[in-house]
């Protein structure tokens, strides 16, 4: 079973990355989309600013603020290698 990587919308450019690379890519559009991920890359721009938030995700998150998209792939890669 491949593993489920959630991207963030504005982040197309590593979900095209990662799709590259054979992982199952899908977008993250709700805290739904979160739930059966097996890691998520977020911006951060969507960070709970009060310092309060739900795990929705048994997986790892993963901020891509300052990464390139090779950089996110390769970190994604050491997680199931």
């Amino acid at each position: 079973m491949p593993n489920i990587i959630g991207v963030e919308q504005s982040l197309s450019n590593v979900e095209a990355a990662l799709k590259a690379k054979g992982y199952e890519v899908i977008q993250l559009r709700s805290e739904e989309d979160a739930k059966n991920c097996d890691c998520c890359v977020i911006t951060g721009q969507d960070e709970n600013v009060m310092g309060i938030s739900d795990t929705v995700t048994k997986g790892s998150v993963i901020d891509a603020r300052g990464l390139s998209a090779d950089e996110v792939c390769e970190r994604v890669d050491k997680m199931f290698h």
